[in-house]
């Protein structure tokens, strides 16, 4: 597969160029970037053959298989858009878009296409999570009853910038980290929440957008989810717990993009370490993601888990807003637009 960058982004520089070559056959032909200067300097630091700031020439190149979308979040709409128009496969950054209608869009398009279209939520490719739904999945813990998310971490500082004061681009820690603590809850719970209630703050880096927030999230089963996501917390470590009528999860500095990380389960049986595979995260999506173009199974997080998992992120915000108690209708997000 031969991959065109969409966003000379620092996730691209760090994890997604290795993971693209890491695939059999995998190349990068093309970087483009609003700033010509910025591709460039990327396709030359990383080997790439072709960028530049045309998105038009990067979509008209009929070698190019599959994009890779990281630009700011208020592109991603119509870069994808244009890539399906082109009959490109996309693998699009989260959140998805700035809305769940505009993410609806892009992933109706796609599928109207019958082209694959997937959301580079990594935490479900992590060894640790495996194992973890794993467990939850085989009855080892028995009802769950709670689940704790801990991914109150520090924004370091070449990552700060618009995340930090551009609500217009889609800055903010909502749908920044609690957009992925949304999807890894749906992943090992299987279930959305019926309701949620939130508070936000500006708690030292934030201007002009959120920088920190607690939620309580409660679901259909009648298990309860905390989460609580900030820019700030220079040594707090993060994880996961499932907490079930039978037993318990500790998941320890598992809400990483390196596989990292250890999952223990206690149980009237005593405390046991899960075994865990240390598989790069974003080379098993693209593993994945490239199979499901082949027409080998579907690719770890699609489209509507990217929807899903962004409806859950806004209700957040809107309760973190308003005070209120709010229902995200994820079953009408992800009716196709």
């Amino acid at each position: 597969m031969r991959w065109g960058l969409i966003g000379a982004s620092t996730i691209a520089a760090e994890h997604m160029v290795r993971a693209f070559r890491a695939e059999p056959g995998g190349t990068i032909g093309w970087v483009m970037s609003a700033d010509a200067a910025r591709a460039r300097a990327f396709a030359a630091d990383h080997d790439i053959p072709a960028s530049g700031s045309d998105l038009g020439a990067l979509l008209s190149d009929p070698s190019v298989d599959a994009v890779y979308i990281s630009s700011t979040n208020e592109k991603h709409l119509p870069q994808a858009l244009a890539a399906v128009a082109a009959g490109k496969h996309v693998l699009c950054e989260k959140p998805l878009a700035m809305t769940v209608g505009d993410a609806r869009a892009m992933v109706g398009a796609a599928a109207r296409a019958g082209r694959v279209f997937a959301t580079n939520h990594h935490l479900r490719a992590a060894g640790t999570h495996r194992a973890i739904r794993a467990a939850v999945a085989a009855g080892r813990i028995g009802r769950v009853l709670s689940v704790r998310v801990h991914h109150a971490v520090y924004l370091p500082p070449h990552l700060q910038g618009w995340r930090l004061n551009d609500p217009g681009a889609g800055g903010g820690v909502i749908p920044d980290i609690t957009v992925h603590d949304a999807d890894i809850v749906r992943f090992h719970l299987g279930e959305d929440p019926a309701e949620v209630v939130a508070a936000s703050c500006v708690s030292g880096l934030g201007q002009g957008v959120e920088d920190s927030v607690m939620s309580v999230w409660t679901m259909p089963s009648g298990a309860m989810v905390f989460a609580h996501e900030s820019f700030t917390h220079r040594f707090a470590g993060h994880g996961i717990e499932i907490h079930g009528t039978e037993g318990s999860i500790f998941g320890r500095g598992v809400m990483s993009q390196r596989p990292v990380g250890e999952v223990e389960i206690v149980t009237a049986a005593g405390r046991e370490r899960l075994a865990c595979d240390d598989a790069d995260l974003y080379a098993r999506t693209v593993a994945a993601f490239a199979g499901a173009v082949a027409g080998q199974g579907a690719p770890l997080a699609t489209g509507a888990d990217g929807i899903a998992s962004l409806a859950v992120a806004m209700a957040v915000r809107q309760a973190a807003a308003t005070g209120a108690r709010v229902r995200p209708d994820i079953a009408a997000a992800l009716v196709p637009a």
